[in-house]
């Protein structure tokens, strides 16, 4: 699968990392875009720089590069994963307002009608980040808040990391084996 994975300002810059592990593990073709913001919670959080995920995927994109493959649907990307995805991002992309590359490619995405999957992070919730939520759930876009669940019993922030990631993965079609999964005699 062609798929594009931004990182943006928000905190939660871990989730992005490994979700671009995984689709790398899994053979996918995956382009990384990264906010300057996004750059410095990469720094701040995990000590990591932006060329250190040069192994992760196929080609990483800074903001600026608004005439790079992502901005044009002839590039024929299948799908976006932002995450995290900051309320600067989600509200850019909810109103329409395509200013830097993420939300350009968002905006393509949305347009050729593929899967767009919003990887929200903010704590409390006000009334416009909701109501951004619902206009771009409304546009076609999956809001995957960062909230892990608990019954597959986590022993680690890696077990919280990587449930929130199989559900990103889980909206792509695509298998994993990131967390055990609820059935009939609980977790499978």
């Amino acid at each position: 699968m062609k798929i594009i994975v931004a990182i943006t300002g928000a905190s939660g810059a871990i989730y992005g990392v490994r979700l671009l592990e995984e689709l790398n593990k899994l053979g996918h073709d995956v382009h990384l875009i990264v906010t300057k913001a996004g750059s410095l919670i990469l720094r701040h959080e995990l000590g990591l720089e932006v060329q250190d995920l040069k192994g992760k995927c196929s080609r990483i994109y800074s903001e600026e590069e608004i005439d790079a493959p992502p901005s044009s649907g002839s590039s024929l990307f299948e799908a976006m994963v932002i995450a995290p995805c900051s309320m600067k991002t989600l509200a850019s992309i909810a109103n329409g307002f395509s200013n830097n590359l993420v939300t350009r490619a968002a905006d393509v995405i949305l347009k050729e009608r593929k899967k767009l999957i919003m990887v929200v992070r903010e704590t409390p919730l006000n009334r416009v980040h909701i109501i951004n939520m619902l206009k771009a759930s409304d546009m076609g876009a999956v809001v995957l808040p960062a909230c892990p669940a608990f019954y597959h019993k986590p022993r680690n922030v890696e077990g919280l990391v990587n449930y929130v990631v199989g559900k990103v993965l889980d909206q792509l079609g695509i298998e994993h084996n990131l967390f055990l999964r609820w059935s009939e005699n609980h977790c499978i």
